[in-house]
C-alpha cells in the first residue's frame, strides 16, 4: 500500500488553480499506483490567507471547489486542507475525500497565536480526533501546529490509529527543518506510530514554506526525505502498518537553504503577482551584487535590468565592478549618471540651505534621486523595483527614506550583513557571477568622499551579533554586555534599532529567514520612550 504526497506550491487566493492542480496532482498519482493522496495544510486556498477568511464569498468558493475535487476524482480518496465554516464558526480542516464525497473533517485543535502566526483571529478551534482506515491501516490526521504538542496525537492513538498523518503549512526560517525533526520525533516515540510530515512550498509574501516533506518510523528514525523548496509528488510505502524506508536526501547547508529560501521568495512575488520583470540599482557594492545574482537565478536574465547610477563620489573600480557583473550575468545594463541632477537640486536648495556644510541632508538626496529613476523606470516598463538593502542596515537606520528604501520588494531585507557575504561566497562556489573584489573591499554607501560604513558603526560582525541578541532573543542590553560585548557597543547599535522603528514601517515587504524579521513577528511601537541604556 502507498500513499501520495502532494508537496505542491499554492497560490493565495486562487481556489480554482488550487483546486485543478490538486485534481492534477492526484490524477498522476493515481496513474502510479496511489489510491489516497494527501495534501498541506489550506492547500485549497493556500496558506496564510489572512483576512480573506473574513469574506462569505471566498469560503463558499473553497466549499465549491472541495466539492469539484470530489467529483472529478471518484476514483480516489484525498485528504485536503482548507477552510470549513460550520454555523458561525470557521475552522482550519482537513477533510477526507471517498467515492467522490466528502466522508469526514478534522478541524485544527492547536492554533498558533505567536511569531508569524495569527489563527486564534480566524479560526474556533476543534476538540476531535479524525481517523480513517486506508488498505487495511487506521490512520489519524493532524494539522500542524497540532504536532507541536502531545493531546491530538495521542487522542489520534486512542482513537485507534496506527499511523499518523500531519498536514502542514510551516514557513521557512534558519535550521527549522532540524526542529520539525525533534519535534515530530517526540510524536513518534511516545505514541509509537509513525508520522508521515507532509509540508506547502512556495512563497506567499514575506514567508516562504520550503517543503522539506518526511516520514518518520515509530523511533523517531527520518526514514524518508522530500526535496526542500521544489514541488514534488512523491510516496510512501506501508507494510504492516509501518512505513518502508525510501530516500533520505541529504540537508541542505545553512547557505545553501538561505539562498534558495530567497530564490524563491522572488520567483514567486514576482510571479505571482504578475509582474514581467525586475530593476535595480547596481552600485559596485555587496548587496546589490547578492540581489542582482538571486534575481538572475529566479527570474532568468531576460528579466532583470540593472543600472549603475554613479555621482562624483563613486569610485571608478565600482563602475567597472558593476559593469563586469552585469556581463558575467547576462542582464541588460545602463548607466544613468546623476551628478547633474545632484547638482542641479543642490542649487534649487541653496537659498533655503544657504552655507550650512555638507552632510546627511546631501546624502540622501543621492539616494533619493536613484530612488527616483528607479521608479521611473518601474512605471514606464512595469519592472517592479528591488531594493537591496539589509538586515542589519535596516535595523539601525542605515537606508534611506524615499531613496534605497523606494522600491516593490526588499529581497535581502532579513539578511544580516555578514550573511550577505556568506550567501556571495556561497553563490560564486557554484558559478562565478560576483567580481572578487565587490567581496574582499570594506563596505561603502560612497555619498561622500572616502566613506566606509565603519565610520559610524561597529564592525559587521559586532553589529549583527548585537542586533540578533536583541531583535530575535529580545536579550536585554545589560545581558548582550555581560555575552562580551562593549556598553559603547550595545549602546550605540540597541539605540539606532529602537530609534528607526518608523522607517523599517515604511520598508517594502520583503523575505524572511530568520526566526525574528522586520515584519509580521516584530510588532514594536514607534512611539515610544525607551530608556534601557546600560548603567
Amino acid at each position: 500500500m502507498k500513499i501520495a504526497l502532494a508537496q505542491i506550491n499554492a497560490t493565495v487566493g486562487d481556489i480554482a488553480g488550487n483546486a485543478d492542480k490538486i485534481i492534477d496532482f492526484a490524477n498522476r498519482a493515481h496513474a502510479q499506483g496511489a489510491g489516497l493522496l494527501i495534501t498541506p495544510e489550506l492547500a485549497l486556498c493556500g496558506y496564510p490567507p489572512e483576512d480573506l477568511l473574513f469574506r462569505e464569498d471566498f469560503n463558499l468558493a473553497c466549499e465549491r471547489a472541495l466539492k469539484r475535487i470530489a467529483n472529478a476524482l471518484p476514483h480516489m480518496s484525498l485528504l485536503v486542507g482548507h477552510p470549513h465554516k460550520v454555523n458561525d464558526d470557521l475552522f482550519n480542516a482537513a477533510s477526507l475525500v471517498q467515492n467522490g464525497k466528502i466522508s469526514a473533517t478534522y478541524h485544527k485543535q492547536s492554533l498558533p497565536n505567536y511569531s508569524v502566526f495569527d489563527e486564534e483571529r480566524y479560526f474556533t478551534a476543534g476538540d476531535s480526533p479524525l481517523v480513517f482506515e486506508y488498505e487495511g491501516t487506521k490512520f489519524g490526521v493532524f494539522i500542524c501546529a497540532d504536532g507541536w504538542g502531545s493531546d491530538p496525537a495521542i487522542q489520534a492513538k486512542l482513537a485507534g490509529a496506527q499511523a499518523l498523518l500531519s498536514l502542514n503549512a510551516s514557513p521557512y526560517h534558519m535550521d527549522k527543518l532540524e526542529t520539525r525533526y525533534e519535534v515530530l520525533a517526540k510524536r513518534a516515540t511516545e505514541t509509537g506510530l509513525s508520522v508521515v510530515y507532509l509540508n506547502l512550498v512556495g512563497g506567499q509574501d514575506e514567508l516562504v514554506f520550503d517543503g522539506g516533506s518526511f516520514v518518520l518510523d515509530k523511533t523517531g528514525k527520518v526514514v524518508q526525505q522530500l526535496p526542500n523548496f521544489v514541488e514534488d509528488l512523491d510516496f510512501v510505502e506501508f507494510i504492516n502498518h509501518q512505513p518502508v524506508s525510501a530516500i533520505v536526501l541529504p540537508k541542505l547547508t545553512i547557505e545553501s537553504a538561505a539562498y534558495h529560501a530567497l530564490t524563491i521568495g522572488l520567483k514567486d512575488y514576482v510571479n505571482k503577482n504578475g509582474f514581467p520583470s525586475v530593476v535595480l540599482g547596481l552600485s559596485g557594492g555587496i548587496d546589490s551584487a547578492l540581489t542582482l545574482a538571486i534575481a538572475v537565478d529566479a527570474l532568468g536574465a531576460e528579466r532583470v535590468k540593472v543600472v549603475m547610477m554613479s555621482s562624483e563620489f563613486t569610485a571608478s573600480m565600482s563602475v567597472d565592478d558593476a559593469m563586469e557583473m552585469a556581463n558575467l550575468v547576462g542582464v541588460k545594463y545602463s548607466q544613468i549618471p546623476i551628478k547633474d541632477l545632484f547638482n542641479l537640486f543642490c542649487d534649487t536648495l541653496k537659498p533655503e540651505f544657504g552655507d550650512l556644510p555638507f552632510d546627511t541632508a546631501e546624502e540622501n538626496l543621492q539616494a533619493r534621486i536613484r530612488g527616483m529613476l528607479l521608479m521611473a523606470l518601474s512605471n514606464k516598463f512595469g519592472s517592479i523595483v528591488l531594493t537591496t538593502g539589509n538586515k542589519s542596515e535596516m535595523a539601525v537606520g542605515y537606508s534611506t527614506l524615499y531613496g534605497d528604501m523606494a522600491g516593490g520588494f526588499s529581497l535581502l531585507k532579513d539578511v544580516p550583513k555578514t550573511l550577505v557575504y556568506k550567501l556571495a561566497e556561497y553563490r560564486n562556489h557554484l558559478s562565478h557571477v560576483i567580481p572578487l573584489r565587490i567581496i574582499t573591499r570594506a563596505p561603502s554607501a560612497e555619498l561622500r568622499a572616502n566613506q566606509t560604513d565603519q565610520d559610524s558603526l561597529p564592525p559587521y560582525e559586532i553589529l549583527d551579533a548585537i542586533m540578533q541578541a536583541y531583535v530575535e532573543d529580545d536579550a536585554s542590553r545589560t545581558s548582550i554586555v555581560q555575552m562580551g560585548f562593549s556598553e559603547k557597543d550595545v549602546n550605540c547599535v540597541t539605540n539606532l534599532i529602537d530609534r528607526n522603528e518608523y522607517k523599517r514601517r515604511q520598508a517594502p515587504v520583503g523575505v524572511r529567514i530568520t526566526q525574528r524579521g522586520f515584519g509580521k513577528d516584530r510588532r514594536y511601537p514607534i512611539t515610544a520612550k525607551l530608556k534601557f541604556d546600560v548603567a
